[in-house]
């Protein structure tokens, strides 16, 4: 997408990029060709992540103090409404039918379903889960939800369309992040509270953790490589992110990633990594072919979610 020559240049007209700054209640829009913010857009009180529709026509930013939704359009950076009475939405997820969103009640534990049908959201169901709901994800075919208990150092499975938790698993130390395998029998679950990620086989009626992967302290977020065969995986502390190979389970490769690496975008073609650093106030920029950092914005303070239009595969 762009070419490294003393700077960064563009060989077409991209799409903004959007880094989420949780402790300033806004976003930061981005202009890829030359790499400054351009604009801010105000949301709610701590937003924690964004999640971009599977149909690409907003991206939602949550606002978890101020329990609601913002969208956002990804081309124009303009707000397209927001969304009020969404109970603490720490972390959220589509389901790729678009039939079921998903949000994490991390500080008030729980775990709610909604139905969407295009436009409005419904709430059809609200668990109980246990200590801090972290990070979700969802199977290919739309049927199982996936979330961490940050605290109380769990995975559970709920089944959308009974809207009940299916099982629950104890894992390693302040479980976070969760990304399938394309077959939906494994799931890898970043452990920050640890250096490692930890494998579950979840292809039969009860999981059963299988092994650990050694990545780097504070093994955090996951973002797909765009390759259906990688995945990166921030590590927070340690100020790397780590590539694994999904068919290996193996790391094949380290990056530095400078400032506290959190939630991560790849851009089309996947030779660009960016990620936010989280305690810089910084997005950085990664070549993955050179191993090293190209390029630092500067953005709002505590940046965690990064999204744009143009990326590469993200399953």
């Amino acid at each position: 997408m762009f070419l490294l020559c003393g700077g960064l240049a563009l060989a077409q007209a991209p799409s903004p990029v959007f880094v989420l700054n949780s402790l300033d209640a806004d976003v930061s829009v981005i202009d890829p060709t030359n790499w400054r913010e351009i604009k801010r857009i105000p949301t709610g009180k701590e937003p924690h992540h964004l999640y971009m529709t599977p149909d690409e026509k907003s991206i939602l930013v949550a606002n978890a103090l101020a329990d609601s939704l913002t969208f956002i359009d990804p081309k124009t950076a303009e707000i397209q409404k927001v969304v009020r009475g969404v109970l603490d939405p720490y972390h959220l997820q589509f389901s790729p039918d678009m039939k079921w969103l998903v949000t994490n009640g991390n500080r008030l534990n729980h775990v709610d379903i909604y139905r969407w049908d295009g436009n409005d959201l419904t709430l059809v169901k609200r668990l109980p889960t246990g200590k801090t709901p972290s990070h979700l994800w969802i199977d290919s075919k739309s049927q199982v939800a996936y979330s961490t208990m940050q605290d109380s150092d769990e995975l559970i499975a709920i089944d959308l369309v009974k809207q009940e938790i299916k099982w629950r698993i104890k894992t390693g130390p302040m479980p976070a992040d969760i990304f399938g395998t394309p077959d939906d029998k494994t799931l890898l679950v970043g452990l920050t509270g640890s250096d490692a990620v930890e494998v579950f086989d979840v292809s039969g009626p009860q999981p059963k953790s299988v092994r650990k992967i050694k990545t780097g302290a504070g093994a955090h977020a996951f973002r797909g490589a765009g390759d259906k065969r990688h995945v990166f995986l921030s590590n927070r502390v340690a100020n790397t992110i780590s590539k694994i190979d999904l068919q290996t389970l193996q790391v094949v490769d380290t990056y530095p990633a400078p400032g506290g690496p959190d939630c991560m975008e790849v851009l089309a073609g996947g030779r660009y990594l960016l990620t936010t650093s989280r305690w810089a106030k910084r997005l950085t920029i990664i070549d993955t072919e050179k191993r090293e950092v190209v390029k630092q914005v500067r953005v709002g303070k505590s940046p965690h979610g990064v999204w744009t239009l143009d990326h590469a595969q993200r399953r």
